[in-house]
């Protein structure tokens, strides 16, 4: 049973931590991290994400500028950029070193101790990718609250609101942390050898042998 339930689990953990990173570099590149909503003008919709603000119109399509400067970015968007790079990077190299670390890999079957630090390595730097994707969205949701609900903004000025891009952020966010979550779970499962497998295998035949040879008459 264990035979087959760690390999699940490390497949398990492999597969969303992936899911994590594709959708953690798709919020990096998305221009939809704040929507603004004009109300004079309801066929324009503009954006802004980390790289690049668009406007989107009902007649022209979408057109994007990219920020000419990276200084003279809101600071949450300024450290939000670099984390969500940090956190791409740090997820590649998770799934880099967590796949040589997988027991259905042939390579390094007789090293077991590195296969379990390799392992251990990937998972924790999913968890940390995970938490430095989940920051940077969660800091840009919170100062587009507060830019919301500011009583000193009179009520006729358009405000940000919540983009795609966030709730993206924070599903790869979780994703990352559960991949992780798994493959450490799998270093302290019982591990089962195919050798030992074959091994009890063969003995219970040689077993049902024995018995059957006692039954005949």
């Amino acid at each position: 049973m264990a035979l087959v339930y760690r390999p699940m689990m490390q497949f398990s953990g492999i597969l969303s931590s992936l899911l994590g990173w594709v959708l953690s570099c798709l919020t990096t590149y998305l221009p939809q991290w704040k929507n603004l909503n004009l109300e004079l003008n309801e066929l324009e919709i503009w954006t802004m994400g980390l790289w690049q603000a668009c406007v989107f119109q009902e007649e022209g399509g979408m057109q994007c500028k990219d920020f000419d400067s990276f200084l003279a970015l809101p600071p949450e968007l300024r450290i939000s950029r670099i984390l969500m790079v940090f956190s791409n990077g740090l997820g590649l190299l998770g799934l880099l070193l967590s796949g040589f670390g997988l027991d259905c890999l042939k390579i390094g079957e007789r090293q077991l101790e590195q296969k379990k630090r390799l392992l251990l390595f990937g998972g924790t730097l999913f968890w940390i990718s995970g938490i430095t994707a989940i920051v940077p969205v969660s800091w840009v949701a919170h100062s587009t609250v507060q830019e919301f609900w500011d009583e000193n903004i009179p009520d006729i000025v358009p405000r940000w609101d919540f983009g795609e891009a966030l709730f993206v952020g924070w599903l790869a966010g979780f994703c990352l942390l559960l991949g992780g979550s798994l493959l450490n779970c799998t270093i302290c499962s019982t591990e089962v050898h195919p050798s030992s497998v074959h091994y009890t295998v063969a003995e219970q035949q040689d077993q049902c042998q024995h018995l059957e040879t006692e039954t005949r008459p």
